[in-house]
C-alpha cells in the first residue's frame, strides 16, 4: 500500500442531513460516513484503517498532515458544497496528483474538488420522486477491479433518478450504468487518472434512502478504495544518485 502495510482511508462527509433531517436520521443514525465505514470494514477488515473528517471541523477535517497520511479519501457532499473552502479544495487536488486516490459518492459530482478535479460542469438530470424509484446498476466492464463480485445488475430498490445528459470528461474506465423506471439511464460508476493518482465517481447514495446499507453497494465502495490505492508513485522526484531532476531543461534545450 501507499502508506505502508495498511491502507489509510479517509472518509469525508458533509454531515448535513443527519444532524437537521429527521428522516436522514433515521436511516443514518451514525450518519452516512458510519455506514460506509462499516461496509470497508467488513469487506478490507485489518487491512484498512478508517478515519472520519467532516464540514464542521477546523479545515473540514482535512488538514495537511491528515491528507499526507490518506491514502484514498471518499468525499460525501450535497447541500453545503459552497461552504467548502478554496484552500482546501487545492489541498485535497494537489493530494490527488501527487499519488492520493479519491473517491466521490453521489451528489459530490457536484463537489467542488470533482468539479476541478474534472474540468467541467458536472451538471447533469435528475427526479427525486416521492419513495423514489428502482434502480438497476448494470456491469459493462467486468473484467474491471472495480466490478468485482458484483451482482449483475445491483439492484436498488427506491432512489432517486440521475440521468444524461451528465456533463464528465469521457471516462478512463466506464463500469457501470444505471437504468431507471422512467427509462433514462446514467454513467454510474467512472473512473479516471488524475497526475498520479486515480478517481472514481460512483452515484448511488441519495441522503433520504439505505443504499449505504446494502452489502453490495458496500463491496463497490470497497472496489473503488482498492483500485485508487493503486495510483503510481510519482516518476519526477528528486533523485539521491543524480543530485535532483532539473526543470529548466525545456527552455534551455540541454
Amino acid at each position: 500500500m501507499p502508506g505502508g502495510s495498511q491502507l489509510r482511508v479517509t472518509i469525508w462527509n458533509e454531515n448535513v442531513h443527519e444532524r437537521t433531517d429527521k428522516s436522514v436520521m433515521r436511516i443514518y443514525p451514525e450518519g452516512m460516513h458510519g455506514a460506509i465505514a462499516a461496509g470497508l470494514r467488513r469487506e478490507l477488515g485489518a487491512t484498512a484503517s478508517i478515519r472520519f473528517a467532516t464540514l464542521e471541523e477546523p479545515e473540514h477535517g482535512l488538514t495537511e498532515e491528515v491528507l499526507s497520511e490518506t491514502d484514498v479519501l471518499t468525499w460525501w457532499g450535497h447541500k453545503a458544497h459552497d461552504q467548502v473552502t478554496d484552500e482546501v479544495v487545492g489541498r485535497v487536488h494537489a493530494r490527488v496528483l501527487e499519488g492520493m486516490g479519491i473517491v466521490a459518492l453521489h451528489s459530490a459530482h457536484y463537489s467542488k474538488i470533482f468539479r476541478r478535479l474534472m474540468g467541467t460542469t458536472c451538471a447533469l438530470r435528475w427526479r427525486s420522486a416521492e419513495g423514489g424509484e428502482r434502480e438497476l446498476v448494470w456491469t459493462v466492464n467486468p473484467a474491471h477491479p472495480i466490478a468485482e463480485g458484483v451482482p449483475q445488475p445491483i439492484v436498488i430498490p427506491h432512489h432517486e433518478m440521475y440521468g444524461e445528459f451528465f456533463d464528465i470528461p469521457v471516462p478512463d474506465d466506464l463500469v457501470f450504468i444505471s437504468s431507471f423506471e422512467g427509462g433514462e439511464v446514467f454513467r454510474s460508476g467512472c473512473c479516471y487518472y488524475r497526475g498520479a493518482g486515480r478517481a472514481v465517481y460512483f452515484s448511488p447514495g441519495d441522503q433520504e434512502f439505505p443504499v449505504y446499507h446494502q452489502p453490495e453497494i458496500q463491496r463497490v465502495i470497497a472496489n473503488c478504495v482498492r483500485w485508487c490505492a493503486s495510483g503510481a508513485m510519482a516518476n519526477d522526484a528528486p533523485s539521491s544518485r543524480t543530485g535532483g531532476v532539473r526543470r529548466d531543461w525545456f527552455l534551455e534545450g540541454s
